[in-house]
């Protein structure tokens, strides 16, 4: 039997996202806009739950294009905020809009958003050694700066917590513990 990251429980669907693809260094515009969007929405909620509407936030929001998403009217933020089938909240739909044009500004800045993101950690992950989940940080000085620098571009829902959670799903940071199978998988690729 694999040895997984405890967080990841015994879900089918939190277990698939542990070994598919938590800490696994993303590169492509579409699927970091994705995290970043699916990180804010989380913003006081569990992450399976996320995961649960994640299907269901793939198709309102145009599968995360966030070249169509910039130009989302008041009558698709409506249709959003009726929408039972992910997170109703204003401040974080409208926010997703917001983001969409922050996003595509950063772009142009720094040629991609990529480039931008992964100039924090010198282009490769940052490998942890933590042999327990109660050393994991729910924040770090480099997540601080990084949701500084977020704000001052336009970004919303980006605190350092949420920035953080952003890095790990996407791989700037190798934070399975040092016990689990992806974390060999992980930096033997890195």
């Amino acid at each position: 039997m694999k040895k997984r990251c405890d967080w990841a429980g015994n879900d089918p669907l939190y277990v698939d996202y542990h070994d598919r693809e938590w800490g696994v260094p993303v590169r492509d515009e579409q699927k970091l806009f994705e995290f970043l969007t699916l990180e804010g929405f989380q913003a006081g909620l569990s992450w399976l739950t996320i995961l649960r509407k994640r299907e269901n936030f793939r198709a309102a929001l145009d599968e995360f294009d966030y070249h169509r998403i910039v130009h989302y009217d008041e009558a698709k933020i409506n249709a959003l905020l009726n929408d039972a089938g992910i997170i109703r909240n204003q401040a974080k739909v409208r926010a997703v809009v917001s983001n969409a044009r922050a996003f595509l500004e950063t772009q142009q800045t720094f040629g991609s958003f990529s480039e931008y993101i992964w100039q924090f950690v010198d282009g490769k992950p940052i490998i942890h050694q933590w042999t327990s989940t109660r050393e994991i940080p729910a924040e770090t000085a480099l997540s601080k700066t990084i949701s500084k620098d977020l704000k001052q571009r336009g970004f919303k829902f980006v605190g350092p917590t949420i920035v953080y959670a952003h890095m790990q799903a996407t791989g700037m940071v190798n934070d399975h513990l040092t016990d689990c199978f992806r974390y060999r998988e992980l930096t033997q690729t890195q």
